[in-house]
This record gives structure tokens, C-alpha cells and sequence, in this order.
């Protein structure tokens, strides 16, 4: 199966992707964190705030502050049982037990790992990784790398001035072994419900940053010493609190660099960490994807020309103009839930809708190396979403007009019944949904000049995307719960987008919803 084939087949014929008569070995499963072996460790304080509203003005973090940050983007912040029956004659049952972190997860099995390149007070200069298990940071390699990181990004950030960066990768067996090559579209949409989440704590933190999806991976890879048949780094992201140098193309001074080159400045390290797997499968796909995504020289290093938006017809639905959302973040990210089987439907008011938009719009403007810098693109993928019982709006299907902050309308009409018939589980009524909210994005986007790491990418912000949505809803006191299993096919067909070259990737539930009869218990007092 050629590349091309097989991300089409991910996307509209699971089946035909999947690995044939798999089975999931749940005795075997891995870790959902890295455990590394030998390592210097340097514990972070456990003394974490419960909120982030009144932060200190922007400053250089120190080692306490750098591990609060560390622990609202990605930290253990619950312990989650669940019990399910196995036989009923003998009464036996299995327990369940997952740890969950404020951004979310598909099956909570968390592929991402962070690595971070920290200047800080109290820590030597080096490259750490990042312990979610025991909150603290293992050194990887101690040393000055700002040359070394700033030549892997083709010199299109001041690293100098940044007192650090973090690295976000990916562990392909973390999920593989549950959801087999399906995994390989999970891990970038967790990559960029990471980095979305990211995005939102940094600003509380009074840092700047931006996410660089364009770098020379074996030389980063190389650096942190990952083993690129087991893990890779997906995104780079430089912080800041001093005036920096962001730009998405270098100088034409600076040359061409390549990984080979930078490889060789550097000794090769190989951390030995547990996995607790004992037998790890293969995974051609994900290894010959990641291979062919690979940048080896910041000459193949591209910016995205800005596309005429095709989709400005249909009778408008003016949506009320609001201020900004304000809400403490953290408490929010506590709140944070996705329902199953809990959504309750009731009405949707105007404005909790035309917050809930206009809020993950305004949050996903951000700095990349995919824009140019002084100027602003329109986001590469944008919301639709299919209305029922919302105030003062018909029922039907619209597309969501970001800079005219407008519903376009598509497909009058109730649509949820519809919906529910596309999905691969019945783990969701849509019935009880007054808001079926889709990402939607480019249908063949490996084909561009970022070829197969144009996916990955398209992957990663959505899933910035979906993390905002979640975030707002979240303060607006209802729930969401991204979907994967649905028919992208049928929801193309609702909002009319095959023509346009456009597809939905993926689809996420919003509304009210009952609260479960659950104890429940954080990992804070």
C-alpha cells in the first residue's frame, strides 16, 4: 500500500488502513509516561497553585514556576477508576485504573512525551525530559545547545533570548498497541491538543512563545536522543518573556544547514528507559511516514501561501459581537469533562454559542513558521457545525465565518439523527446534542508543498483547535467530547465541502450535560 493510499484509507476506509485480526493485549500494554533510568533528577515542588488568575507580570521563570508550568500543560491531575462487569453468574468484574492530565487523550493513553531546553535559576543549562509519573526532570544532556537548536530551525529564532524550549513528541507503541495504524492520526491531534493546551498556559505565565513545525528532525531527534523507530519529535516551541526575534524564514546569510551536519557536533546518547511492554509489535507505516516526513536540510523548509476563502456564499446568520471570554484556566481545566451517554439536550442560547466560536477563533491566532510573521493568514482549518435548538437560529448546518464572525448557511434542517447513523459507536446520542461542532480542513493536504509532514501538521492544528473549543465550552459550563469514529463521508455531504477540496476531521459534541454518580478525587488538596 503506497503512503498516499494508506492516509486516504485512514481517513474514509479505516478497515482497509487497520492491520487485519488485531488484537488488543491489554496485559501487555505500555505506560502512558516514559520512565527513564539513570538519570540526574531534579524534583519540582509539589506546592502547585489551584489557580493562575493574578500571575506575577512576565518574568524569567525559576525552577518552581517552570515546574507549575510543566504541570498544568501536561501533569497527572487525576486518578480515574472505572469498574466493568465480566461475568454475571460469578460476579466478577475488572477494574480499570487510568491517570488523567487536563489536556485530553484518545483512550487517555497519552503518546506525547516533553522534552524541555531550560536556562533557568537553580537548574543546570541542558536538555531535561520531562518525568510526568513523579512531577520532576531527568537530565538528558547538560550544556549551552542555543547554536545547535537555533541551526535546527533553520536560524528563524533568536534562541539566545529564549530561556527555554520545549520539545513535543511522539511514541508510536504508546497507542499503537491499542488502536494499530489508526494510532498514527491520534498521535497528531494529541500532539496538538498538547500544544493547544500549551499555548493557553504559557499565555497565563506571561510568556511568549511559538510553534515551529518545521526543523531538522534527526538533528533534534539526535539532540534528545530519541530512537526515530520508536519516537519522534513533532513540534518545537521556543518561550520567552524577553523581546525575541520570531521570524518563519531565516536570513539568506545564514546558509543552508542539514542534519547530517549538525549530528556530528554532537555525541550520540542512548538513556535507557522502561516501556514495561514486553513484546512490542512493528509498525511499517508509522516508521516509513515519519521517514518520509523528515526535513534534512532547512532549504526544504516552506511557507504556506494564503488561500482565497471559497466559502463566503449562503444567507448570513449575524451572531451577537461579545467581549472575550475571562475565566481562570485552571479552574476550567478541572471542570473540563467528556460526556458519553451524559449529554442532556436543552437550549442554546445566542450568545453562549457566539462565545463559544468566537472564543476559539480568537484563541487559535498564533505564531508559526508556516505564516509569515507580519502577516494574517486565515487558519488552514476552520469549524462547521450542525444547530438544533439554539436560540433565534433555524435548525441546519453552517459554516462559521471567523472574520465576519457569521454563520454561513448550508443545510437547513435537523441533521442528528443523521449524524448518529455515522457513527462507528454507539457511545454518544446525538439526540441529547444541540451542538455537533466539526474541524474541517484541506482533503488532500499531503499532496502540498509540505508533502507528508503537511499532514501531520494539519492533524496537530486541529487538534489546537479542538483543545480551545473544549477550553471555552468548559467555561461556559457544558461539555465536549472529540470523536473520531464517524463517517467523514456523510458529514462532507451535510456541510456540501467534497467540492471545495475540503473534508471534516473530526467531530465533537457540545452542550449541557448531567453530572455522573462518581466519586471522584483530584491529585491537590
Amino acid at each position: 500500500m503506497s503512503l498516499e493510499e494508506f492516509l486516504h484509507n485512514l481517513h474514509f476506509d479505516i478497515d482497509a488502513a487497520s492491520v487485519p485480526n488485531w488484537e488488543v493485549d491489554w496485559a501487555d500494554a505500555p505506560l502512558p509516561y516514559k520512565l527513564y533510568r539513570g538519570l540526574p533528577e531534579v524534583p519540582f515542588s509539589l506546592e502547585v497553585p489551584l489557580t493562575l488568575e493574578g500571575q506575577e507580570p512576565p518574568a524569567k521563570p525559576d525552577l518552581r514556576k517552570m515546574g507549575h508550568f510543566l504541570w498544568y500543560v501536561y501533569g497527572l491531575s487525576q486518578v480515574s477508576q472505572s469498574v466493568f462487569p465480566l461475568d454475571s453468574i460469578d460476579k466478577t468484574a475488572n477494574l480499570l485504573q487510568s491517570f488523567r492530565r487536563f489536556a485530553p487523550s484518545g483512550g487517555a493513553l497519552y503518546p506525547n512525551e516533553l522534552y524541555v531546553y531550560l536556562k533557568v535559576e537553580d537548574l543546570p543549562v541542558g536538555v531535561y525530559h520531562y518525568d510526568v509519573a513523579h512531577h520532576r526532570l531527568g537530565l538528558l544532556r547538560e550544556g549551552n545547545f542555543d547554536s545547535y537548536i537555533a541551526r535546527a530551525l533553520g536560524n528563524r529564532c533568536e534562541i539566545s533570548a529564549c530561556f527555554g524550549t520545549v520539545f513535543v513528541s511522539t511514541m508510536f507503541w504508546k497507542n499503537f498497541f491499542k488502536y494499530n495504524n489508526f494510532s498514527y492520526r491520534l498521535q497528531g491531534l494529541d500532539a496538538g491538543v498538547v500544544i493547544g493546551q500549551l499555548l493557553e498556559v504559557a499565555k497565563r505565565f506571561g510568556f511568549a512563545s511559538g510553534v515551529y513545525f518545521q526543523f531538522l528532525d534527526r538533528a533534534i531527534n539526535h539532540l534528545v536522543g530519541l530512537s526515530e523507530q520508536e519516537e519522534s519529535v513533532y513540534a518545537v516551541i521556543p518561550l520567552s518573556v524577553e523581546p525575541t526575534i520570531w521570524s518563519a524564514n531565516g536570513s539568506e546569510s545564514d546558509g543552508i544547514g542539514s542534519a547530517a551536519e549538525l549530528c556530528r557536533e554532537l555525541i550520540a546518547i542512548h538513556p535507557h528507559h522502561y516501556v514495561r511492554s514486553r513484546r512490542i509489535k512493528e509498525y511499517p507505516m508509522l516508521t516509513m511516514l515519519n521517514e518520509a516526513s523528515m526535513l534534512h536540510s532547512t532549504q526544504s523548509f516552506r511557507m504556506i501561501e494564503a488561500k482565497e476563502s471559497m466559502n463566503c456564499e449562503g444567507q448570513a446568520e449575524a451572531l451577537p459581537l461579545l467581549e472575550r471570554l475571562s475565566y481562570d484556566l485552571a479552574s476550567v481545566c478541572r471542570k473540563r469533562f467528556s460526556p458519553d451517554m451524559d449529554f442532556v439536550l436543552g437550549k442554546v442560547s445566542q450568545s453562549q454559542l457566539a462565545t463559544l466560536l468566537q472564543e476559539a477563533a480568537a484563541s487559535f491566532s498564533y505564531r508559526n513558521d508556516l505564516d509569515e510573521t507580519y502577516r494574517k493568514n486565515k487558519p488552514r482549518v476552520s469549524l462547521y457545525c450542525s444547530l438544533y435548538n439554539v436560540e433565534g437560529i433555524p435548525d441546519g448546518a453552517y459554516h462559521y465565518d471567523s472574520t465576519a464572525h457569521v454563520l454561513r448557511q448550508v443545510h437547513l434542517g435537523d441533521h442528528r439523527l443523521y449524524l448518529q447513523s455515522g457513527m462507528s459507536l454507539d457511545n454518544v446520542n446525538l439526540l441529547q446534542v444541540p451542538l455537533c461542532l466539526h474541524v474541517v480542513g484541506d482533503r488532500e493536504t499531503y499532496r502540498t508543498a509540505l508533502g507528508y509532514r503537511g499532514y501531520r501538521i494539519q492533524q496537530m492544528e486541529a487538534g489546537m483547535l479542538v483543545q480551545r473549543l473544549l477550553l471555552a465550552a468548559s467555561a461556559l459550563g457544558m461539555g465536549g467530547h472529540p470523536l473520531l469514529g464517524f463517517d467523514a463521508n456523510l458529514s462532507d455531504e451535510i456541510y456540501r465541502i467534497e467540492p471545495q477540496g475540503k473534508t471534516s476531521l473530526i467531530q465533537i459534541p457540545i452542550g449541557p450535560y448531567r453530572h455522573r454518580p462518581w466519586l471522584k478525587g483530584s491529585l491537590h488538596s
